[in-house]
């Protein structure tokens, strides 16, 4: 077991040696002759496990030793004052500025050693369970980072198995991610989402976004994967991802016991990412804050996203033509606030599109 060790502090070197007679047999004992220098030893090493402190001392006394031990992050070292004071006013205020016992001179050195053993043993149980709760909380955090990195995977997983279907998509849920990302940060101090964009917001629908067209799974073949444009009978089939996306997710929620943020925001992006806020859209026709504002956020990025890329049925716009299709959105398809920080700055949208650039052929254009 590790020696502990034991600072004395007294400005008599009579009374030092009582002291360390008394403990040097046991323990590994250090002495300083001032406040001062008791200081200097208290911050080396070996660092003392505990501190007799006189409180009589010229320059700077006990009670000063002690205030500085606390302002210095070194107040978890327990203090006994030794002491010829005997008044309770004196005892009351050094057990008030933080010491652990007062011990009264002339020194009993059997009285001092069971003191001093009874504290430093609290002192190894108070060490013990620091620890204990230091390794607990890094363990909580190492688990926490390793179950958000498989959630993380997970969501990934989920979204790259409907963007399998479809595999003219490319990075697509890395641009709408990023643009869904931006666009949030963009607005979270406008008057009228600050009240509901705050960071855990933008973090969670950010993870929600590329579980928008999940629904995807659902659809036949023949329709998805169609090279040219559906009919109005294919149509109908089609926007019916929306709500399998939905309910898909709402399956999974039914299985947690209590509600999840990121559950309901996910839901709402898959369920309502085609409404339009002059109420055109599908699958329920919601207009205006109807339409829950992750689902506003994600239909600016989707149709940005698809307007810019290549299909087997059209060539991909560049950016000043899809900056034009946003702008004459606005108002109509999507939320005119949203249109305005998006088009206000919209050169961070197209070097995101580029970051990610895979089916996405257009140069990019002042913005």
């Amino acid at each position: 077991m590790t020696q502990h060790t034991i600072l004395i502090v007294d400005d008599h070197a009579a009374n030092l040696s009582v002291l360390d007679h008394a403990l040097a047999d046991t323990y590994r004992v250090r002495a300083a002759t001032s406040g001062r220098r008791a200081l200097e030893v208290a911050v080396g090493e070996p660092r003392p496990d505990l501190i007799l402190l006189d409180v009589v001392m010229p320059d700077m006394d006990g009670y000063a030793v002690v205030s500085s031990l606390q302002n210095s992050g070194l107040g978890h070292i327990p203090v006994i004052f030794v002491t010829a004071r005997e008044a309770a006013e004196d005892e009351e205020k050094g057990l008030r500025l933080g010491a652990v016992d007062y011990i009264t001179k002339p020194v009993n050195p059997a009285i001092l050693r069971a003191r001093v053993r009874a504290h430093l043993a609290l002192k190894d149980a108070s060490d013990h369970l620091h620890d204990q709760n230091n390794f607990l909380e890094a363990e909580v955090a190492r688990r926490l980072e390793e179950n958000q990195i498989i959630q993380d995977v997970s969501i990934r997983a989920l979204a790259h198995l409907a963007e399998t279907r479809d595999p003219e998509t490319g990075d697509h849920i890395l641009r709408t991610q990023s643009y869904v990302e931006r666009l949030a940060l963009l607005v979270q101090d406008h008057p009228r989402f600050r009240d509901t964009i705050g960071p855990e917001f933008i973090r969670l629908v950010t993870k929600s976004a590329p579980l928008h067209d999940i629904g995807k799974v659902g659809i036949p073949d023949h329709i998805l994967l169609k090279p040219g444009r559906l009919t109005a009978e294919e149509w109908v089939v089609m926007k019916t991802h929306a709500a399998i996306g939905a309910r898909a997710i709402e399956r999974a929620e039914a299985e947690v016991e209590r509600p999840v943020v990121f559950f309901r925001l996910a839901k709402e992006i898959a369920h309502w990412h085609h409404e339009r806020w002059d109420g055109s859209g599908y699958p329920d026709g919601l207009a205006g804050d109807d339409i829950p504002l992750s689902a506003r956020l994600m239909a600016v990025a989707d149709v940005f996203d698809a307007v810019i890329s290549q299909r087997v049925y059209k060539p991909a716009m560049s950016f000043e033509e899809a900056r034009e299709v946003i702008f004459k959105g606005r108002g109509s398809h999507f939320d005119p606030d949203l249109t305005d920080a998006f088009l206000a700055d919209y050169g961070a949208f197209t070097d995101i599109a580029l970051r990610h650039r895979e089916g996405v052929t257009t140069p990019a254009v002042e913005g």
